[in-house]
């Protein structure tokens, strides 16, 4: 086996060169999990992040001289029976390096626990929802720091919050709504120790990676840290945390601020602005994936399978793995261009951190720092309207990076400018700026988005759509997710216009519905859900429906919290009113 180097390939403004090497034991494993496709009968059950999570009982060099000496096949293929037995015989099952932790602060039964729920069946529900906490929390195994060679989980220190199933690992931006579920809950420690794990690895990488794994190394997810340290902040007052927090949300800050990351575009009276763009540090098969992302790039060319590569990595870091929205014909997962797009939500996520570091500035009394954060909130505000946002539509939209027509600034000749065009498609990130605070308090062009929203098309019977696009991808119509949901309700309710608080409540409650009736179906809170029909679970994507689900979790409980429920409320989708 052998481990890749560097790769380098020509972007039309610059040329990129990023590590893509590989440890020897995701090397490893990922040979494995070739292995074991080759090996399969093609059914359901064969998921190739599986094959990289699995822990190690002996040494590297071990393993892999024991896998090198398996029997093959004249196709090269390992019997499916030796490369089970080998797998039993020299790995741990998936999750075992992470110990199931109760919580010091769960209680079953939380005092003054969601006091406006009224409606027998929604305090029920929600009592089980809360309960979840306890399956869902984890502690990492000391074997983990203790023979890191042998594990790609990375090391904790406070316990973990997975999202389930599949995710045994604790993920970035899925922490937001954890932690507004655990507060709901009472749970404050805990959700203090989620963000205590998160600013270790900003220490450790000067980023949040994507997931608590050696091979999420390579890129992160939107930056929610300083949301979820506003939320426990609100809640505690605790001022240590804001000193803590303070040094590690700037270098996160500069992480998304420079680089690769940093873009700089001029509008159409030619002032410039700079924004931001996701930008995976890698141009490979996903380890994770590497099987299927294999499998989308044969046939292309050396520099134009880099590419993708590195596209369909920067796509994951987005947290949309994978939606028309990244693809170029709106329908073929080859045609990715995520680095080369600026997208509406992260700009919005980031204009959120300028502002609560600016807050956060002024209650520690720095000055400075907060001055420097007001000044940079006013400048990427003015830079969204200016570039992202769309007068005539009501809404704001995506900007492609024209890839091979730049300049150089005027201000500085060593930094490119590139060339834009609004895409004018239909997401809901589109309309995420208004949860971020982007029109200040009273602007009549709230109305304006409200009614664009409206008539999206995406407000659905039983959610949000997150497109209006059915490509089988799992961030496309009509599937609805949890996050996405809980920013438009926010940012509707938010608006101060009595149409966008009306808005907010209907969706809440054609959201609580639909996933009380999905629960009541198969006994478990799931990852996603068809936002076409109540109770209907979404599909698509490159793995199984998951359920769990932290982020579900987290979003009903505060949506209970915000909104309540009326006793004579029927707590059930509209076509089964007479059911109770």
């Amino acid at each position: 086996m052998t481990v890749m180097g560097l790769e380098t390939f020509m972007s039309g403004c610059g040329q990129i060169v990023m590590p893509t090497g590989m440890s020897n034991l995701l090397t490893l494993l990922v040979a494995i999990q070739a292995a074991a496709l080759a090996s399969s009968d093609g059914s359901l059950r064969y998921d190739p992040k599986y094959y990289v999570d699995i822990p190690l009982r002996f040494s590297v060099k071990e393993t892999t001289l024991a896998f090198d000496a398996l029997p093959r096949s004249q196709n090269n293929t390992i019997p499916p029976k030796a490369l089970d037995q080998f797998v039993k015989q020299f790995f741990d099952v998936a999750g075992n390096d992470l110990i199931p932790s109760t919580p010091k602060d769960f209680n079953p039964s939380p005092p003054n626990f969601l006091p406006q729920v009224q409606n027998a069946y929604a305090r029920k529900w929600a009592l089980k929802v809360h309960g979840l906490w306890l399956e869902l929390t984890r502690k990492v195994s000391p074997s983990v720091a203790k023979e890191p060679n042998q594990h790609t989980l990375l090391p904790l220190n406070y316990s973990v919050v997975i999202p389930g199933e599949r995710f045994k690992e604790a993920y970035y931006w899925d922490s937001y709504w954890v932690i507004k579920g655990l507060l709901v809950s009472g749970m404050t420690d805990t959700a203090k120790g989620v963000i205590e794990n998160l600013m270790e690895l900003v220490e450790r990488y000067g980023f949040v990676p994507n997931g608590a794994r050696v091979y999420y190394e390579n890129r992160s997810q939107p930056p929610l840290l300083s949301m979820m340290i506003r939320a426990v902040y609100g809640k505690t007052r605790d001022q240590t945390l804001l000193k803590r927090a303070m040094p590690i949300l700037l270098k996160e800050y500069a992480f998304w601020t420079s680089g690769r990351h940093e873009v700089k575009v001029r509008d159409n009276n030619g002032d410039e602005h700079r924004l931001s763009r996701f930008w995976a540090n890698w141009d490979a098969p996903r380890p994770e994936s590497f099987t299927i992302d294999v499998n989308v790039t044969q046939g292309m060319s050396k520099s134009r399978e880099a590419q993708l590569y590195h596209d369909i990595a920067t796509a994951a870091e987005s947290g949309w793995d994978f939606s028309s929205r990244w693809m170029e014909d709106g329908q073929n997962l080859k045609t990715l261009r995520t680095s080369k797009i600026i997208p509406v939500d992260l700009n919005a996520y980031l204009f959120q951190m300028e502002k609560n570091i600016e807050y956060f500035a002024k209650i520690l009394g720095n000055q400075t720092t907060e001055m420097r954060f007001a000044i940079a909130a006013k400048d990427r505000q003015r830079a969204i309207q200016k570039v992202l946002w769309n007068r005539k539509k009501g809404q704001w939209y995506d900007v492609w990076l024209h890839p091979n027509r730049c300049s150089y600034s005027e201000t500085d000749n060593r930094t490119v400018v590139f060339e834009w065009k609004q895409k004018r498609r239909t997401y809901i990130s589109n309309f995420i700026p208004l949860w971020a605070g982007i029109l200040p308090k009273g602007d009549v062009r709230k109305e304006k988005v409200i009614e664009a929203l409206l008539d999206s098309g995406l407000v659905l019977p039983a959610g949000v759509a997150t497109s209006l696009k059915n490509t089988g991808q799992q961030w496309d119509f009509p599937n609805a997710w949890a996050p996405m949901v809980d920013m438009i309700i926010e940012g509707l309710e938010a608006s101060g216009f009595l149409t966008g608080k009306l808005m907010a409540k209907n969706i809440s409650r054609n959201w609580l519905r639909s996933n009380y009736v999905a629960y009541e179906q198969v006994g478990k809170m799931v990852e996603k859900y068809d936002a076409t029909s109540c109770g209907k679970i979404g599909g698509g994507g490159e793995y199984n429906p998951q359920t769990g689900f932290g982020w579900s979790n987290g979003v009903v409980l505060s949506l209970l919290h915000k909104y309540g429920w009326p006793a004579n409320e029927p707590f059930i989708c509209e076509d089964q009113l007479e059911i109770r």
